[in-house]
């Protein structure tokens, strides 16, 4: 990640429409995949800061694992449950893991079913993996560049590399469908100009509402469609 974007990332996450709608979606997926079962053990893969833990901690014992070192010293009360490594072979938790998170992580891999045979060996043998990446290589911008990421993907590419990486698909959606328009824009902009991406910020109080709460709604009618500007996947073991 960017340094300027790594700086700005927790008021990011905490305030701005698009972290908050995909929590809120990711949130109610984990509800559906776990059902009664609130005594889990999760993963959250590529965690940073552990921003996301407050949410989990109500489904059971929530562990984290990030490669950077700077990042997790801002963790708080969660670093001593975050672990400063890469997933591989070197990561050797105490029990395996019910349900593993890699919240826009795998757009960041040149070698994804590598990384996801590492979770597949952590996960247990009845336990879930939750993935979501940006979606469609069409529309990469200069955001995409500014955050180090190395592939956008469709659904089927997403169930190829889950295949490859020894785990079994069985569901995949796109995210954010009206959001494509703006995002056509400013790749149809950056054609014409220089290609340069800024940190973004938060909109006003009421722009950032009135965001939150289109997506919110635009998930629950049309989540079903085969487009967005990201994808959201699940799968389980072989």
């Amino acid at each position: 990640m960017d340094a300027q974007y790594a700086a700005a990332y927790r008021d990011l996450y905490k305030g701005h429409w698009w972290w908050r709608v995909r929590e809120e979606i990711v949130l109610a997926k984990i509800e559906a995949i776990l059902g009664r079962a609130h005594d889990v053990r999760i993963l959250d893969v590529g965690c940073g800061a552990g921003l996301f833990f407050d949410a989990l901690e109500r489904f059971g014992y929530v562990e984290g694992i990030e490669s950077d070192a700077a990042i997790v010293e801002q963790a708080g009360r969660w670093q001593q449950r975050i672990v400063v490594a890469e997933l591989d072979d070197s990561y050797t938790p105490d029990e395996p893991f019910d349900l593993i998170l890699l919240l826009d992580v795998l757009e960041h891999v040149a070698q994804a079913a590598e990384l996801l045979r590492h979770a597949a060996r952590v996960l247990g043998r009845r336990g879930t993996i939750l993935v979501t990446v940006p979606a469609f290589d069409w529309l990469w911008t200069a955001h995409d560049e500014l955050n180090h990421h190395v592939k956008r993907y469709t659904a089927a590419e997403m169930r190829r590399v889950l295949t490859e990486g020894g785990l079994v698909p069985v569901e995949t959606g796109y995210l954010f469908q009206s959001l494509i328009v703006p995002k056509l824009l400013v790749r149809a902009k950056e054609a014409l100009t220089s290609r340069s991406a800024h940190v973004p910020g938060i909109p006003s109080q009421a722009v950032n509402a009135a965001l939150q709460a289109w997506y919110r709604r635009e998930y629950a009618l049309f989540g079903g469609l085969p487009f967005g500007s990201s994808l959201m996947a699940i799968a389980r073991h072989r």
